[in-house]
């Protein structure tokens, strides 16, 4: 079956994010690729743009893999209270959930404290410090299967 990995845009934070995301995650980042690598005589880069993220991979589990880039300026900010989408992480465990979900919503907006949810699972949800919306759910049902 096919996977489907996350990718976020950024507005020149994405490698503080990144790093904030490894520590939790824990890995090592597949890729990290600045837009100074692509640089040519065709592509001139900006000297403000140039140590901005290209491309940034942390691979997480299995078979997940989380990535981003910056955004560069002269096409717009994004938008960092967009709430059409959430991340959702399916917890192996009733403990990797609480990990995960203390340690990503560090600093951010817990909108659901994690708990036993009216549904069956545990469950909670917040937006990080960097704006991105997150869903931890542990579900002993699917065992992380979701």
């Amino acid at each position: 079956m096919a996977n489907i990995n996350r990718h976020i845009n950024f507005n020149g934070n994405a490698e503080e994010a990144f790093n904030f995301y490894k520590s939790v995650f824990g890995g090592e980042f597949a890729k990290i690729v600045r837009f100074k690598d692509l640089a040519s005589p065709e592509m001139p880069i900006d000297k403000k743009e140039e140590n901005k993220i290209m491309h940034i991979a942390l691979p997480i589990g299995k078979h997940n893999v989380l990535m981003a880039n910056d955004v560069p300026e002269f096409m717009g900010r994004t938008n960092e209270n967009e709430n059409r989408s959430k991340i959702v992480i399916s917890a192996e465990t009733k403990e990797e959930a609480d990990k995960l979900f203390n340690g990503l919503s560090a600093g951010g907006t817990v909108e659901m404290p994690i708990a036993d949810s009216p549904w069956g699972s545990y469950f909670g949800m917040f937006r990080d410090k960097y704006g991105i919306e997150w869903m931890v759910d542990f579900d002993s049902r699917y065992k992380g299967q979701i």
